[in-house]
């Protein structure tokens, strides 16, 4: 087997910073040194090397695992695929990802499930999981699916692209009452949204301008469906996830003094809501066009508090690929969403930067947070034994954000263009092998299917 030394690089883990090395051995992390030293002073252990790579001036974290991404196949291949995203994924620095089930036809079954995990076995570049989409009416079928193949059931409350809506008072609470895997949630009230949507055809006609979509699904459409949920799976004392948190107002109904290891209800913020605001829309136009919308800056500086305060739990992206052409028109016509796996660790480490975010909680947030969250095996963190994800950054290089080739997603642009960062993703390894590396792809590794306590 391989043996890689990754040496003297600054290494932030488990709350800690300092300077070390990590001894690769295959697919693991076979020993980890605290302390800074040269190749003459290295203990026996790791001394012993095919390959010696000098970290000096770099950060080393866990491989970021991203909980909620569309990478569109089968189905929307036109807008991205496993194998195009996951590719923008390893350059990003996420080693692993968990798919949602939006697609056509959707993960609503097993058979859905085992066909998405056998398209990613051969053509992932990056660890894979998928969600069980929950429907009205396939709750009793998908609670028999064996636990350890998928992260937990996802369930619309409010539609959105693939149009999986959850609206049945009998099957939310057969999901809330009886599911053995967490329940992931995109909450956004239909009926509010319906109402506001009616009300600005009224005003605009059948599409309004694009500065409406955060008042149709807005604020409180969020807010009460989030409530809503929270009070059910209170009731039912179930594992709830809520994605994609844009407001202020939810960011306040969450609990900081639970420690993250007892919370039943767990939270996410993603790049996107921590990066823009409603003013974006006059430059940016339907480019930041998601559901949930981008709200205002109070909204964004408030989820900020809330990762701070550690209210939110987890750093996501909602990586939703459409193409240029499906993002034209106005609030109602403009598809929702849009590429961000490639340039979202980028995103956070700004905020490190800024002192808007310490690196330590950066690490918690995207990488041991996802990871626990989830149950998922021997990952999201550095240490031995465990699989040798691995993400290296050089905080002394920036990376400019261009409508070119170096957008590896299919859709061939980014909401990111014109930004430059301060920092690079230097080196990705995914189970122990370099799949990116000084701004190319290098070999597809041998990735695995994910596996869920």
């Amino acid at each position: 087997m391989s043996r890689i030394l990754l040496h003297n690089a600054q290494i932030a883990n488990e709350g800690e910073v300092y300077i070390g090395s990590v001894l690769i051995c295959g697919n693991r992390i076979e020993a980890i040194l605290k302390q800074e030293s040269t190749l003459d002073s290295l203990p026996p252990l790791f001394s012993v090397s095919d390959k010696v790579m000098n970290c000096q001036g770099l950060l080393l974290i866990p491989g970021v695992i991203d909980d909620q991404v569309h990478f569109r196949e089968p189905g929307l291949t036109h807008k991205g695929n496993i194998e195009s995203e996951s590719k923008a994924a390893v350059a990003g620095g996420v080693t692993s990802y968990l798919e949602m089930p939006n697609t056509k036809p959707p993960t609503t079954s097993l058979d859905a499930l085992l066909e998405k995990r056998e398209r990613a076995a051969c053509t992932s570049w990056a660890n894979y999981g998928f969600f069980v989409g929950g429907t009205n009416s396939n709750a009793q079928e998908v609670f028999r699916i064996d636990s350890s193949l998928f992260p937990g059931y996802k369930l619309f409350l409010g539609s959105s692209t693939g149009n999986m809506l959850v609206d049945s008072p009998k099957a939310l609470d057969e999901f809330f009452a009886e599911s053995p895997k967490v329940i992931a949630i995109h909450s956004e009230s239909e009926s509010i949204i319906a109402s506001n949507k009616a009300k600005f055809i009224d005003q605009y006609g059948e599409d309004p301008p694009l500065s409406c979509h955060p008042l149709i699904r807005s604020d409180e459409a969020c807010y009460r469906c989030t409530c809503e949920a929270m009070e059910r799976a209170t009731k039912w004392g179930t594992n709830l996830h809520i994605l994609h948190l844009s407001t202020a107002r939810e960011a306040n109904l969450l609990h900081t003094s639970t420690p993250f290891e007892e919370k039943k209800i767990t939270a996410e913020a993603c790049a996107h809501h921590l990066w823009f605001s409603d003013d974006d829309y006059a430059t940016k136009g339907s480019l930041i066009k998601w559901n949930p919308a981008v709200k205002t800056k109070e909204d964004r500086e408030a989820l900020k508090e809330a990762l701070r305060s550690s209210a939110i739990d987890i750093i996501a992206t909602d990586h939703a690929p459409h193409l240029l052409s499906e993002k034209e028109g106005g609030a109602l016509r403009a598809a929702s969403g849009g590429p961000l796996i490639q340039y979202s660790l980028l995103v956070i480490l700004e905020l490190v930067r800024r002192g808007e975010l310490a690196l330590t909680d950066m690490v918690q947030k995207m990488c041991h947070h996802p990871a626990q969250r989830f149950g998922i095996q021997k990952r999201g963190f550095l240490r031995e034994g465990y699989y040798a994800d691995l993400t290296l950054i050089d905080p002394n290089c920036p990376t400019s954000v261009r409508r070119d080739a170096s957008i590896l997603s299919t859709c061939g642009w980014s909401p990111f263009e014109g930004e430059t960062f301060t920092h690079a993703i230097h080196t990705t390894f995914v189970n122990g092998e370099v799949a990116y590396s000084k701004g190319q792809l290098t070999k597809r590794p041998s990735v695995e299917p994910l596996l869920f306590a």
